[in-house]
C-alpha cells in the first residue's frame, strides 16, 4: 500500500511548449527554494529546471497558478544554445518534440509531488501524538525528490558518511564542472551530470571534487552500470546489484527509493539527522541506532520514509 497519484488536466501544446495544470488532490505548496546542488531555481514563485530528455534539452518550469492549481511547463531549447563547461559533458544534438515534452512534465510532476493524494497517510495519523500535529501545521510538506533515479543514487552516494554542507558543495563542484548548462554564463542553469558522463571519468577526477576516493570509485561503478543498462536505479530489482558494490550500503538505496522512486515506506534509517532525532524524541540521551531508528517508526509503516519527513520539524 503506498501513495495514490490523481492525474487531471490534459497536456496540450501551445506553439512547441507543452502545459498541464494540475489540481493536487491534497494540501500543496511549491518549494520555496531550489535544492542542495541548485540546479532547480525558485525565484518569484517559479520553479525552474533544465532537463536533458532522451538527449533533448528541456526546459521546465512551475507555478501556483491560483489557489489549488499548479501550472507545469515544458518548452524545447535549440541545442545550440546548450554549453558544456567539458568536452567530456557533451552538447544536445537535436531539439526535444512533443514525447521528450510529456516525459519533461511528467518528472517534474514527479519531482514537485503535485500529484501525490496524501489523504490515507493523514487519516491514519491525524491523531498520533508526534505526527498529528505535525501534519496540521504542515499538510503540505513533501519528500524532495530528484525527476530522474540516477540524480537521487548519485547523490545518495555523494552524501554518504559526510556532513550535509559538504555534500552540497561537493554536487555543486560535480555540476558546474560536467553538468550542461543553458547559455555561455557560469550562473546559467545547469543539469546534473549524466551516467555516461560520471562513468567516463577517472576516480581520481571525482576524487578532486572533494569526494573520497572509495566513494568516487563506488559512484564510478554505479554510474557505469546505469549508462550500460545493466542496473535500472528507478526498478527496486536494482537494489541487489547496487548492494553488491563496494561502499554502498542500506542507507544508498533507502534514499533512492525515498528521493529517486516515490517510495513512501523508504526510511534512511542510518541518516545521522534520524539517529540524532530519534535518540531525543526517544529521551534515549545519546545517539539512536539504526535499528532503533527503524524500531521507531515502525509503526507508522507504509509510510515510515514520510513519517519520518515530517517529524523532522519536530526535531
Amino acid at each position: 500500500m503506498g501513495l495514490k497519484y490523481a492525474y487531471t488536466s490534459p497536456l496540450r501544446p501551445v506553439g512547441g511548449v507543452s502545459e498541464v495544470e494540475v489540481r493536487p488532490p491534497f494540501p500543496y505548496r511549491l518549494p520555496s527554494y531550489g535544492g542542495e546542488d541548485g540546479v532547480m531555481r525558485v525565484q518569484r514563485g517559479v520553479a525552474t529546471r533544465l532537463l536533458q530528455v532522451e538527449g533533448c534539452p528541456v526546459l521546465t518550469r512551475a507555478w501556483e497558478a491560483g489557489k489549488g492549481r499548479v501550472t507545469l511547463r515544458a518548452e524545447p531549447l535549440d541545442p545550440g544554445s546548450i554549453a558544456a563547461p567539458s568536452p567530456a559533458a557533451g552538447v544536445p544534438a537535436r531539439e526535444a518534440g512533443p514525447a521528450e515534452l510529456e516525459l519533461a512534465l511528467e518528472r517534474m510532476r514527479f519531482a514537485l509531488g503535485v500529484d501525490d493524494d496524501l489523504g490515507e497517510f493523514y487519516r491514519r495519523f491525524r491523531g498520533d501524538p508526534l505526527l498529528g500535529p505535525l501534519l496540521r501545521r504542515r499538510p503540505h510538506l513533501r519528500p524532495r525528490r530528484r525527476p530522474w533515479p540516477w540524480e537521487a543514487l548519485a547523490w545518495a552516494v555523494v552524501k554518504q558518511l559526510i556532513e550535509s554542507g559538504r555534500a552540497a558543495r561537493i554536487q555543486r563542484r560535480m555540476v558546474g564542472r560536467w553538468g550542461v548548462r543553458l547559455g555561455p554564463r557560469r550562473e546559467g542553469l545547469h543539469d546534473v551530470p549524466t551516467p555516461d558522463l560520471i562513468a567516463g571519468r577517472a576516480p581520481v577526477e571525482l576524487e578532486s571534487m572533494g569526494l573520497a576516493l572509495k566513494r568516487a570509485i563506488a559512484l564510478r561503478a554505479v554510474a557505469a552500470d546505469v549508462a550500460a543498462g545493466r542496473c535500472d536505479p528507478g526498478e527496486p530489482v536494482a537494489d541487489e546489484r547496487l548492494l553488491a558494490v563496494r561502499e554502498i550500503g542500506p542507507w544508498t538505496v533507502q534514499c533512492l527509493g525515498l528521493f529517486g522512486r516515490g517510495d513512501p515506506d523508504a526510511l534512511p534509517a542510518g541518516d545521522l539527522m534520524y539517529l540524532k532525532q530519534v535518540g531525543r524524541l526517544a529521551r534515549l540521551g545519546r545517539r539512536a541506532t539504526v535499528e532503533e531508528v527503524e524500531e521507531f517508526y515502525a509503526p507508522y509503516a507504509p509510510f515510515r520514509g514520510l513519517a519520518a519527513t515530517w517529524s523532522t520539524i519536530a526535531a
